[in-house]
């Protein structure tokens, strides 16, 4: 890389915002990035595609100086700029919005939002300046709010907040509407695309979101095997042609509605399929509230058949957490009841929804899903210590044969069972999860956002294997806020709205605006 910011490059108008000439890093063996080139204009918003281990995320550390190339250079503004660390990055104007939240719960909004000011920290400036930035990108939230109190939406909004308050002329935004309902999605590309165009800043924006990046894009560069497979004009494009050129492939046709994210022509193979009448779960009047005295459910009820997936539709913190809490046995209710196949399960009390045969793939995989400093085959196994051991002890042969059987079975791309789980891809440690959970023959499945994050390949995917549950006879709950994702696979549609169920109807009956009117609480 070139050493030090040299000012023989004379900056001019038209030099591009940065420029990534030739960019190569290998981890051992593995080439993450290979002769990577990148030109991004300022005043564009420039897309970046590519499935999970393409080497997007390497590039990107590289220019924000989290990880040193091997070869190549960058110049930011025309000048060449040796980005040995992330305050040169900072003092060069370059910030990122992280995908995983970097977040300490204990702490309000206003402070998370200060941590790591060199500067003594006025309160009353901190609060104002979290609602001043707020305000002006349409990110609104309450700055003497407990972290630990917020929906996962609203985390996500601290975190932009967090890099939006340093005004960095390059934004680097990865996933950034992950985790966002429909119309703060669109609300938050409305404002960038106004910053861009009235205060001259750039993005760059990794979305797995296709219909989102051509929408929100001027230009996209797409990776594949961690080199540039394609480079386009987001006009000139569409989303099938970025979808084909990031997996190689064409996708499967059912699933490429859901993984391109878009509501045109959905089909949904399920619409249908005949489901048996045996009710594998039934949730009563379910009550529950917070420690605080927050309420989290609010008598919701729902029914799940034998061979059926129900859908439960609806906005980012409506309840959605709670449910599948409460089916992992992390949620006590004041009053209601759970039965698992015609027998009712105590909520609340540890093992117990598993032991009657309900399996969750939760929302947030890294929080409850696995244990990221364990290996791959530890993983495996941690709901069922007892599949692999003898005599109290577990027996390191039976561990590995079974992890080797679930690998090749998930088809999950990892070195050996013995590699740590935090050295996989977002998808392949989705599919981990999966595996662990469906070895267990479950009655019920309880997958919640299973695609969040994920690429276009590993959502065909998932997709794919959670239709074959529930083809099996398995009951399937699809908790999530992506509708393409539940009108794909669902049979039925349930809407959740403040921590109760207020309306379903059946697949081939849905009515999209009708839907979207119950998801914003009102009668339809």
């Amino acid at each position: 890389m070139t050493s030090g910011i040299t000012g023989a490059a004379a900056v001019t108008a038209a030099a591009p915002a940065v420029q990534m000439q030739d960019v190569t890093k290998c981890f051992g063996k593995v080439v993450a990035c290979d002769r990577v080139g990148l030109t991004v204009d300022r005043g564009e918003i420039h897309g970046l595609l590519g499935q999970n281990g393409a080497g997007k995320s390497t590039l990107m550390k590289i220019l924000l100086g989290l990880v040193m190339a091997d070869t190549g250079r960058i110049l930011v503004n025309g000048r060449p700029t040796a980005i040995t660390d992330p305050l040169v990055a900072a003092q060069a104007g370059i910030s990122m919005v992280h995908q995983h939240f970097s977040l300490v719960p204990a702490l309000r909004v206003w402070e998370n939002v200060t941590l790591g000011e060199r500067r003594g920290v006025d309160r009353d400036r901190s609060r104002r300046l979290v609602r001043e930035v707020g305000e002006r990108y349409g990110l609104e939230v309450d700055p003497d709010a407990r972290v630990a109190d917020l929906s996962t939406g609203q985390r996500q909004r601290v975190e932009i907040i967090k890099c939006l308050r340093r005004d960095p002329s390059l934004l680097i935004l990865d996933e950034p509407t992950s985790m966002l309902t429909l119309a703060e999605s669109r609300e938050l590309f409305t404002v960038l695309r106004r910053a861009v165009r009235d205060e001259d800043k750039t993005v760059i924006l990794i979305s797995h979101k296709l219909d989102e990046i051509v929408h929100a894009t001027d230009r996209v560069t797409i990776m594949r095997g961690g080199a540039v497979v394609g480079r386009r004009e987001t006009a000139a494009t569409d989303v099938r042609e970025l979808a084909r050129e990031m997996v190689g492939r064409e996708l499967s046709k059912w699933t490429a509605a859901s993984a391109v994210g878009t509501l045109d022509a959905l089909v949904s193979p399920t619409a249908d399929r005949a489901v048996a009448d045996e009710v594998r779960l039934r949730i009563t009047d379910a009550h529950a509230t917070a420690p605080d005295g927050r309420p989290l459910l609010r008598g919701l009820s729902l029914e799940v058949r034998a061979g059926e997936i129900l859908g439960l539709a609806g906005v980012e913190g409506n309840g959605q957490t709670a449910v599948g809490d409460l089916l992992s046995s992390l949620l006590e209710l004041d009053r209601g009841s759970v039965e698992v196949c015609g027998s009712a399960v105590p909520p609340g009390r540890p093992g117990a929804m598993h032991a009657a045969g309900v399996g969750v793939v939760p929302e947030d995989r890294h929080v409850s899903g696995c244990v990221l400093d364990m290996s791959v085959g530890e993983n495996l196994v941690l709901a069922d210590l007892g599949r692999v051991s003898g005599r109290g002890f577990v027996s390191p042969r039976r561990l590995r044969a079974h992890a080797e059987g679930l690998i090749r079975e998930f088809d999950i791309s990892v070195p050996s069972p013995d590699t740590p789980m935090r050295l996989l891809s977002g998808g392949n440690q989705q599919k981990v999860v999966l595996a662990r959970e469906l070895a267990g023959d479950p009655k019920v499945l309880v997958v919640a956002q299973p695609t969040r994050g994920l690429d276009v390949g590993a959502i065909e995917y998932l997709t794919e294997r959670v239709y074959d549950a529930a083809k099996s006879g398995i009951a399937v709950l699809l908790i999530s806020t992506e509708l393409e994702e539940i009108l794909t696979l669902a049979h039925r549609v349930a809407v959740i709205h403040r921590g109760a169920v207020v309306g379903e109807m059946n697949r081939a009956e849905v009515d999209v605006e009708r839907l979207g009117l119950m998801m914003g609480g009102q009668a339809a």
